[in-house]
């Protein structure tokens, strides 16, 4: 039977391209989101058959929620293979608004604890699985979509570049927890890649992707068991240096940098 992958935030952009990526390699899907609808009209559009793919509704900021759509999975299609836990938002936030409070909240329940809550329930099923039958892969690859926004904390953008560093570090424990049970952690953080989250910024994104080049060299990626990528390969050097400025000379670098767009009231 072909290999099985979970992804979340399926019903668009990374998520949908990874899926069609996966579909081409000849593994079988299974999508998970809040939006259904929106990924069964999609899988109709590419003209992928129900026997390959599967539709989960689930919202990973309600743990209940995913875990329910991992069940359901692992009762259909049975233990996926790989497990992308791709789901997330971007706000801009402002502190002093006692509002954007809230917005900290969401963004980090979604980018951060969806991933958890996404991961969890499959963890012991692979490993089982591994074990029952002696699998020289080892219990399957566990994939946190995090960005390159997590590098280094961009004025208006807390609430997400927060949320991506704590998902950098996040998978970088799980990495080393698991480990010794044969589980692959990646982390790949994306640069700008085109998508409806990125449709909305109105400030320059260098090296734009499109969210199918980016899924290309995603999966290479997944298949190698690499640890940490960012994607494109221009943006990981732009990231690398980031990471090498002194504090003065990045604030002075980006006190100007334009806001991201805060929640409408």
């Amino acid at each position: 039977m072909p290999p099985l992958v979970f992804i979340t935030g399926a019903s668009s952009g990374i998520g949908q391209a990874l899926a069609l990526r996966y579909h081409r390699a000849g593994w079988r899907l299974a999508l998970a989101a809040r939006r259904i609808s929106d990924m069964q009209a999609w899988l109709t559009e590419q003209g992928i058959a129900a026997d390959v793919a599967r539709c989960y509704h689930a919202d990973v900021c309600q743990t209940e929620s995913i875990i329910a759509a991992a069940q359901n999975c692992i009762d259909s299609q049975g233990v996926p293979d790989v497990v992308i836990a791709n789901a997330g938002i971007s706000i801009g936030m402002d502190t002093r608004i006692k509002e954007d409070l809230a917005v900290l909240e969401q963004v980090m329940a979604t980018n951060v604890q969806g991933m958890a809550a996404t991961f969890h329930p499959f963890i012991q099923p692979m490993q089982d699985r591994a074990a029952k039958f002696s699998s020289p892969q080892g219990p399957g690859t566990l994939v946190g979509i995090a960005s390159v926004a997590g590098i280094r904390g961009m004025p208006g953008h807390a609430a997400y570049c927060a949320s991506k560093a704590a998902a950098i570090s996040y998978c970088e424990s799980l990495r080393g927890e698991l480990k010794s049970n044969g589980f692959k952690v990646v982390t790949l953080a994306p640069g700008y890649i085109q998508t409806p989250l990125t449709a909305k910024n109105k400030f320059p994104m260098p090296f734009l992707m499109t969210a199918e080049n980016f899924a290309d060299v995603a999966f290479e990626t997944i298949q190698r068991g690499t640890s940490f990528r960012v994607i494109p390969a221009p943006m990981a050097w732009v990231a690398r240096i980031l990471r090498a400025l002194p504090d003065a000379v990045f604030d002075r670098a980006f006190k100007n940098q334009p806001r991201k767009h805060r929640a409408p009231n």
